[in-house]
């Protein structure tokens, strides 16, 4: 899973970065992007993998992991920078749309509804642009007798009258799970999380003056999430007592993710490695053992699955076995979140 982080300057984008690689983060800055972006690889903490591995004691624990990833380069796109940050976006499975709910020196107040509404209508246009071209070529094809992209063309003139009205693609469900349209890479259709970014002192949602969509959204302090993920454990401590914090902005931003994607995880297990498998929720057990390894899944037989839940009661695989509570599963089975998969495969 790999989510972009955008907004406008001085929106907070680099500070909510670096609390990310501040806490918990195992790659910051993993890969060259230019300017003053990176990559942030963050682990998400499941106490369950804690669990099995210390029933098997392999020799390598995998938690399931989430890029967040900083452009290079300054939005909006009217710039070249801006079209070249786009273009970096693409290939991003979400977005981290980040807004500024804190005055600036100088005094300028924040107006985070009129910020959000800036840069959406700068990926609704950048869109546009993308299938506009496409339709042009398209309809030149089919005046030439090529008929196999009149559904293309269909499908793509009801994204141009969608986006000519300035509306995002993604308000319509139908179309991001559209086939013919995963090689565009639409930032509009792309799912969004809208992080607003307060003061230190102030954790209550702005005044909008322009509402955004019903898109999912949080409150955070960046900054001072930043400067307490630097910090010593106990001082830490200490200061999330004082400014009231419950769950780290961190972890939110993990739960919101998952939730954004419909993400669950799954867990496989042997003396070599225990590892966490995040697939969307629905996946079936064939599509399961692919994400795995290919050869799983082409020579797939059965799968043994046992909810977490219930290995953490019976104690041990072993036990378990003996309760009868492992089951075989065929290729048709829905894998649920815990599920503990063993999977039969022979090629």
């Amino acid at each position: 899973m790999r989510f972009g982080i955008v907004g406008l300057p001085q929106a907070g984008k680099k500070t909510f970065f670096k609390a990310l690689t501040r806490a918990r983060a195992t790659a910051a800055s993993s890969q060259h992007v230019g300017g003053e972006g990176g990559v942030a690889t963050v682990v998400f903490p499941d106490p369950r993998v804690d669990f099995i591995s210390q029933l098997y004691n392999p020799k390598k624990t995998t938690y399931a992991r989430i890029e967040y990833f900083l452009p290079g380069g300054t939005l909006p796109a009217s710039s070249r920078s801006g079209a070249e940050v786009w273009g970096q976006l693409r290939t991003c499975d979400a977005l981290v749309h980040v807004v500024r709910n804190f005055t600036l020196p100088g005094g300028v107040a924040p107006d985070p509804g009129a910020d959000f509404w800036n840069l959406e209508e700068e990926m609704i246009l950048a869109d546009l642009a993308v299938a506009e071209k496409r339709v042009a070529r398209l309809r030149a094809d089919i005046k030439r007798g090529k008929k196999e992209g009149e559904r293309e063309l269909e499908v793509l003139e009801t994204c141009i009258k969608l986006l000519e009205g300035g509306e995002p693609l993604r308000n319509v469900a139908h179309l991001s799970s559209e086939p013919l349209l995963k090689g565009f890479t639409f930032l509009s259709i792309k799912p969004t999380l809208l992080v607003i970014n307060n003061e230190d002192e102030d954790t209550s949602e702005p005044k909008w003056s322009t509402r955004p969509p019903p898109i999912p959204n949080m409150v955070i302090r960046a900054r001072l999430e930043a400067d307490i993920a630097s910090m010593d454990p106990q001082d830490a401590q200490e200061f999330r007592k004082a400014y009231d914090i419950e769950e780290s902005m961190l972890d939110r931003i993990i739960e919101a993710s998952f939730k954004l994607l419909d993400r669950i995880t799954f867990f496989t297990a042997n003396p070599e490695e225990v590892r966490a498998w995040p697939i969307r929720a629905g996946t079936p057990a064939l599509e399961a053992a692919g994400v795995v390894h290919s050869d799983i899944k082409k020579g797939f037989i059965r799968a043994e699955v046992i909810p977490f839940e219930k290995l953490k009661q019976l104690g041990s695989m072993q036990a378990a076995k003996k309760a009868g509570a492992v089951r075989l599963e065929g290729k048709e089975y829905i894998v649920q979140d815990g599920d503990v998969i063993y999977f039969r495969f022979n090629i």
